[in-house]
């Protein structure tokens, strides 16, 4: 049989040296590759190597898992001293600042005024939306004074300017600062006509139903005005309470003006005399805030203790529910009675909330000006145009063909 001798090839045949060491020069062992005489250096560059870079002895394989530790070791040190190193900076010493921390609570708009002036052209662009200086103080110059709730008692029945004179009153109140409360008072039932008027006029309200049985008409707004007492009462609602009939004539700043009453104020009031074409006042005369005297031009009127109109006086809502705040020596509801003349109802009512004119308070400017109006022109008969609907007691409605 003819023999095989493995043969090497030339370059495995070429593997002496000039120094006549048959080891490989990627030997650790070899000398032309030691950095340093130091044996540290010599074992450390074996344990890089040993864990780094694969070689394929039996040795090395059965102690794989150490290897494999070794690098996992490694890696978690070094991660350790990247999280402790700072890459951005180093501080020296000389260059450490000593902050003195405070805990001061500042507002939201000091804070945004301080952001704002940072910027030279005292604009603050964030998200493309602009802040201006100017919007900021005007932030902080914002009203935020608490003012005493209005309440508007107003009660209504059923006529052909109803709706008319509801609208009317609905916009002077819808412009009167908030808050305000508008009570308006139905006998017997809730008219849809009413309710929707109301939904529509964005002033915060509460439609109310009086119950009572009347043996005379003429008592409707006692009974109705005595309804929205006794749900105030009820209720304990703090404000001032006025009675503001809906075919009146109010200006707004009537309605400004009686946020600063403390007890009961009072104003005079202009009114159209039914009988003669001609307009008288009737209400207090001032001296200052001081009421001295009164007005009145009607004979059959001046046995009245207090001459005022029902719509010429407003007073603060806790007289009817907190009786020892104002001293008051009985503790018997406050209401409007209807068993006096008419022409009276005012002054009995009023007598119940104050004992002399030291207690009220003349306004505005020393009762100075007229603020509204006591007008009566309710339309009577009124024939419409043929064609024309009248709805149960609101508006009239005419189809176009």
């Amino acid at each position: 049989m003819a023999s095989f001798r493995r043969t090497l090839s030339p370059a495995h045949q070429d593997r002496s040296y000039q120094n006549g060491s048959t080891s490989s020069p990627f030997s650790l062992n070899s000398s032309s590759h030691k950095p340093s005489n130091s044996s540290f250096f010599v074992e450390l560059r074996r344990f890089f190597v040993g864990i780094f870079l694969p070689r394929n002895s039996r040795r090395i394989q059965q102690h794989s898992w150490k290897r494999h530790f070794y690098r996992c070791l490694f890696c978690f040190c070094i991660g350790i001293l990247l999280g402790i190193l700072p890459f951005n900076h180093i501080i020296e010493e000389e260059d450490v600042i000593t902050h003195d921390f405070s805990f001061e609570i500042k507002p939201q708009v000091a804070n945004l005024k301080a952001e704002v002036t940072r910027d030279e052209d005292t604009v603050a662009k964030s998200n493309d939306v602009e802040v201006k200086l100017d919007d900021v103080v005007l932030a902080e110059n914002f009203d935020y004074q608490s003012r005493k709730l209005l309440i508007i008692v107003t009660p209504t029945y059923n006529r052909v300017l109803q709706a008319y004179y509801l609208n009317r009153l609905s916009q002077v109140l819808k412009l009167v600062n908030p808050p305000v409360m508008w009570i308006v008072v139905e006998m017997n039932s809730q008219s849809p006509e009413t309710a929707a008027i109301l939904r529509n006029t964005g002033v915060m309200y509460r439609h109310l139903v009086c119950h009572k049985n009347l043996t005379n008409i003429k008592d409707r707004g006692v009974e109705q005005r005595n309804a929205a007492l006794e749900h105030i009462e009820l209720h304990k609602l703090d404000g001032i309470v006025y009675f503001a009939d809906d075919d009146n004539i109010y200006s707004l700043e009537l309605f400004e003006k009686i946020r600063d009453i403390s007890r009961f104020g009072i104003w005079p009031v202009a009114m159209l005399a039914q009988s003669k074409n001609k307009a008288i006042l009737e209400g207090p005369v001032c001296n200052g805030s001081e009421v001295i005297g009164w007005h009145t031009n009607e004979k059959s009127k001046r046995l009245r203790r207090f001459h005022v109109d029902m719509s010429g006086f407003a007073f603060n809502s806790t007289i009817l529910w907190d009786p020892k705040r104002w001293n008051r020596p009985f503790l018997n509801p406050i209401r409007q009675l209807s068993t006096v003349k008419e022409g009276f109802q005012e002054t009995t009512f009023i007598e119940q909330l104050v004992a002399e004119e030291s207690q009220m308070e003349g306004m505005p400017d020393g009762c100075g000006k007229i603020m509204n109006w006591h007008l009566h022109l309710d339309a009577r008969g009124v024939a419409y145009p043929g064609g024309w609907f009248l709805q149960r007691n609101l508006d009239a409605i005419m189809s176009i063909d």
